[in-house]
């Protein structure tokens, strides 16, 4: 019927398998489009109906039922060359069971003297009539798609003076618990299977009086095990939540230790330029083995204790070196312990995330640098700083003028860097430094 062959023609590229025989797509294939500045995720599927015994047919079908599941709009697509046919009345019921909006589609309708009408028998209405291989009636299609979708969510209008915090980490290392245990309700779904959180779920929250914007997010993998399924366009959205935060909970699982999975997720947070906080969760299943049965005493656990937390942050700081000005603090969503220190420090670092210093303090503050320091030279030539200033904050971004940027090594980047660290705070904050030539630079 071309299914394949239409999802092609909306993505505007060749994506999914096409071929005359039928059944050739066997598991869900996800695309993102822009439709009319919409953007869209468009799932082609396997067949929902035909041979029951054939196992290959049953996985196929069970991989179309759980993209029903997911959808907000059900495009069905038929054959208009080949007319009605048995399995159409079976994939019209499942539709039609669904409840969900619906647009039925008939393909392949570039001859005049095809006719379209005889599928109303199937209850859905009267169909479009498309030819996904020459273009055909696509313009009508997206118009009816686009007319059928749910309205979009507004973002969250920000509460003045709240915090945006958002709970990132790899499947399964308790984020959703975490926010449940914060709450003391639960509010998102916590399981042992990894993955149960698909969207990213903002709730308001108060401590103390002060407001806080948790969003919790689907767990993130390394991009290149993410697929391009579901899990990746959940990736997608922790992503994006990630981009309206100021601070990012990295939630590492303490039992299991750091992970390339936790560095890169700690890395997406650093891009993004986002307050950090690492949080070793699970840390009660780091002392049950560390203590054992075995009774000790009390300054005894408290040696312990203090020699487990200062092994796991040097081999933390050693695997992450890029997120060095991050906290680290240790919790367990069984016990609660460490919980009540996690809002706290989102609301430090929030703060110190839309600090803006004056320029004249970052100037005193760098002209100090480099009488401390001078910048080293290369090729017989000396970097010049001329001034500096912040240009704006969240995160909090320095713009140093100078006579070429090109002089500028990496190493006295980071020394200045560390400077502004050191002099302004900027706590569990990367710093953004943007080096660029005075246009009245003389030699």
């Amino acid at each position: 019927m071309g299914k394949s062959v239409l999802f092609n023609r909306l993505v505007g590229q060749r994506l999914a398998v096409v071929e005359e025989t039928p059944g050739v797509t066997r598991d869900r294939l996800y695309a993102e489009v822009d439709l009319d500045d919409r953007e869209i995720v468009l799932v082609d599927t396997g067949g929902l109906a035909g041979a029951e015994s054939d196992q290959l047919i049953t996985q196929v079908k069970r991989q179309a039922a759980l993209a029903l599941q997911e959808a907000d709009v059900l495009l069905m697509v038929v054959d208009g060359q080949e007319g009605l046919v048995s399995l159409d009345y079976e994939v019209a019921e499942v539709v039609r069971r669904s409840g969900k909006p619906h647009i039925l589609a008939a393909n392949k309708m570039e001859s005049p003297r095809t006719d379209a009408t005889v599928f109303a028998e199937l209850g859905l209405g009267m169909p479009l009539q498309v030819s996904a291989l020459h273009g055909q009636g696509i313009g009508e299609l997206v118009e009816a798609i686009l007319g059928q979708l749910p309205e979009l969510e507004a973002e969250p209008e920000p509460v003045e003076g709240e915090i945006a915090v958002a709970v990132v980490g790899r499947p399964n290392v308790g984020k959703s618990a975490i926010i449940n245990a914060l709450l003391g309700e639960e509010r998102v779904i916590v399981s042992e299977q990894p993955g149960t959180t698909r969207d990213a779920i903002d709730i308001t929250v108060e401590m103390n009086g002060e407001p806080f914007r948790l969003v919790d997010t689907a767990g993130l993998r390394r991009r290149g095990k993410r697929g391009r399924g579901l899990e990746y366009y959940s990736s997608l959205r922790a992503l994006r939540a990630l981009q309206r935060a100021d601070v990012g909970l990295v939630i590492i699982d303490a039992a299991e230790g750091i992970t390339k999975q936790d560095a890169n997720i700690a890395g997406e947070v650093e891009t993004a330029g986002r307050g950090m906080v690492l949080v070793a969760n699970k840390w009660d299943l780091v002392q049950e083995s560390a203590y054992g049965d075995e009774e000790v005493s009390t300054e005894k656990i408290r040696r312990i204790e203090a020699s487990l937390r200062e092994d796991f942050e040097r081999i933390v700081r050693r695997r992450l070196p890029f997120a060095s000005y991050a906290y680290l603090l240790f919790t367990s969503a069984v016990t609660g312990e460490g919980l009540m220190e996690l809002l706290p420090t989102a609301k430090q670092i929030g703060e110190q995330f839309r600090r803006r210093i004056e320029t004249a303090r970052v100037n005193r503050l760098i002209q100090a640098a480099v009488a401390g320091h001078q910048p080293p030279g290369r090729g017989g030539r000396q970097l010049k700083i001329y001034y500096a200033t912040q240009v704006k904050s969240g995160p909090p971004t320095f713009v140093v003028f100078v006579n070429d940027p090109k002089l500028m090594h990496f190493s006295y980047r980071r020394y200045l860097v560390n400077k502004l660290r050191a002099e302004f705070g900027f706590d569990g904050v990367p710093i953004q430094l943007i080096v660029r030539q005075r246009k009245s630079a003389q030699e």
